[in-house]
């Protein structure tokens, strides 16, 4: 049968909260699909981002926001499509996100995990990384560490 999912349960006691593992070879909108109903129904509440974007306010779902960042004095939110702006310093809106999901990787930047292709591990100790909608962006030295803990899981 095409599009069926195969699900194993396994209980061991070392787990207090449920862990989720989801083994494929490629992520597809399926996949996407799956961790969104998993999410909206595991109890956690992640509040919607008030962004602003030509004097418009929207909500915007954790799920659509690619990275958090500043530019200026000013905290930007960029999607797929648009980057808005955010009437919160990154540290309190880093205080709203999903710890599971985002990630600092430099004093001024925020990233959704979730969004990620790929990490670039260079030789001289700098990571790159790779949106799934072909934006790049740069770790600070700082946070090579906490990315590199991130990959061993």
């Amino acid at each position: 049968m095409k599009n069926m999912v195969d699900i194993d349960i396994v209980t061991d006691d070392r787990y207090v909260e449920p862990k989720i593992t989801i083994h494929t070879n490629k992520r597809t909108e399926q996949i996407d699909n799956i961790i969104y109903a998993i999410e909206n129904v595991s109890g956690r509440d992640f509040p919607f981002i008030p962004a602003y974007k030509d004097e418009k306010a929207e909500l915007l779902s954790q799920r659509d926001i690619y990275r958090a960042y500043t530019q200026g004095r000013k905290v930007m939110v960029q999607t797929a499509d648009e980057i808005y702006s955010v009437k919160k310093s990154l540290m309190a809106l880093e205080e709203d996100l999903n710890p599971g999901r985002f990630l600092r990787i430099s004093q001024s930047e925020i990233i959704n995990l979730n969004k990620v292709k790929s990490f670039d591990i260079n030789l001289s100790g700098t990571v790159g990384i790779e949106f799934d909608n072909g934006n790049k962006s740069w770790a600070a030295r700082s946070r090579v560490k906490a990315i590199k803990d991130l990959l061993k899981e």
